[in-house]
């Protein structure tokens, strides 16, 4: 039993529909984010210790995290952005402690480097290659993530941010957006990710298929899934878990298609 008395989730034992094409979200389905926050912070607060000492003293770690936090919040227009979002964090407190904001661009190549220094979950790497080739995969994602820079674009078809498209998940139209360039049905495409409304319930409300990734390290904070008016279509523990159901697909049931569009979009 769950810490909360109920089951955890059962976790799918075969696919049922019809799969031409996969979208990803990548922070914590293909890696975990937070040790690569924590690093950034560090990081940054290491390059303005020397490089803007005022701002280093005036925001340690935890003040810069609560500017952060408090910026995000207000920004709500922004919040398809999280590189106009970290760049505004930046200013403000160069601004605010008396230094040059000029500076910023320095300080986001800093961030923007660590931001793209991940380490995939043990799985997720040959899970992706035997994934991509079964079918087009995209990544579809919030963040900021540089798959190029990261070294991994060669599996997918393409990369839809929600910087480019203009909106975030859980908005419909970057789901539709993604499925219209892969040239499918919405319901041809299976929609992978960890989030519970970003992923799978925005993803269900565009008519996409779902996969939920119900890792360990987030089983403390969803034991189970967590509503009743939508489930996902597939719950599995890890990526390869999820290759293993589309290897296991008929030819019919999971048929490659060409997507209209490569190439990525951080």
């Amino acid at each position: 039993m769950s810490r909360g008395g109920r089951p955890p989730p059962r976790y799918t034992a075969a696919v049922k529909f019809r799969i031409r094409a996969i979208t990803l979200d990548l922070d914590d389905t293909l890696w975990p984010f937070a040790p690569v926050g924590a690093r950034i912070e560090r990081v940054l607060d290491d390059w303005l210790r020397v490089h803007s000492p005022r701002t280093a003293e005036r925001f340690p770690i935890p003040v810069m995290r609560a500017l952060r936090d408090r910026i995000f919040a207000e920004r709500l227009d922004l919040a398809h952005d999280m590189s106009a979002l970290r760049r505004l964090c930046l200013h403000t407190a160069l601004v605010d402690s008396g230094e040059d904001p000029a500076l910023v661009d320095a300080a986001y190549d800093v961030f923007y480097a660590e931001r793209n220094r991940v380490e995939c979950y043990p799985d997720a790497i040959d899970a992706l290659a035997r994934l991509a080739a079964r079918l087009p995969v995209a990544a579809l994602s919030n963040g900021n993530a540089d798959l190029a820079a990261i070294g991994l674009d060669h599996h997918f078809a393409f990369q839809l941010g929600a910087r480019e498209h203009g909106a975030a998940k859980p908005e419909p139209s970057i789901f539709l957006a993604a499925c219209e360039r892969l040239g499918c049905a919405p319901d041809e495409v299976l929609h992978v990710g960890d989030a519970v409304e970003a992923d799978v319930l925005g993803a269900a409300r565009a008519g996409l298929r779902t996969a939920w990734v119900h890792r360990e390290d987030a089983r403390d904070r969803h034991p189970h899934w967590p509503h009743e008016e939508i489930a996902p279509d597939v719950i599995v523990p890890d990526l390869a878990a999820l290759a293993d159901l589309i290897e296991r697909l008929p030819a019919a049931a999971a048929t490659a298609t060409a997507p209209h569009v490569h190439g990525t979009a951080p």
